[in-house]
């Protein structure tokens, strides 16, 4: 395995990106747009693996693990190993988790991602909408 995408790799996450799974659907109406305050990329490939979700700075890997995953947990070590040698941290949620516990999922992330920003903390959770949104409705 290597660091950049191979072809077959980059042709394989536009069509895991085309049809996500509902869980995935789901975990990433939090991720994207910088609700984290990072960009996250879905279905993004490295070498000849694809992340769910990745992070590149900090480096952050969120990976979904569906009922596959129990049959497959060799592949699982090995695409994490490969993950951990280009720097990335890996964190695994159950495909359920973000339909039972959102906001504890987005926590936990944000958690992570701050562990890993060290001096340079990442804003409040979560940053939904835009502050005019907020301010709808507002008396002065």
């Amino acid at each position: 395995m290597q660091n950049q995408a191979t072809p077959k790799a980059q042709v394989y996450a536009r069509a895991l990106r085309k049809g996500m799974t509902d869980s995935e659907r789901k975990l990433w109406s939090g991720l994207r747009g910088e609700q984290l305050g990072v960009k996250f990329r879905r279905q993004h490939p490295l070498g000849n693996c694809i992340a769910d979700f990745a992070c590149l700075e900090p480096r952050l890997i969120v990976e979904l693990d569906g009922s596959q995953h129990e049959d497959n947990q060799t592949y699982d070590l090995a695409r994490d190993e490969f993950f951990k040698a280009q720097g990335f941290t890996v964190m695994r949620f159950p495909s359920n988790a973000p339909f039972q516990n959102f906001d504890g999922v987005l926590s936990t992330i944000l958690h992570q991602l701050n562990r890993l920003a060290g001096d340079a903390p990442i804003p409040a959770f979560p940053q939904r909408g835009k502050e005019s949104d907020n301010a709808q409705g507002a008396q002065p």
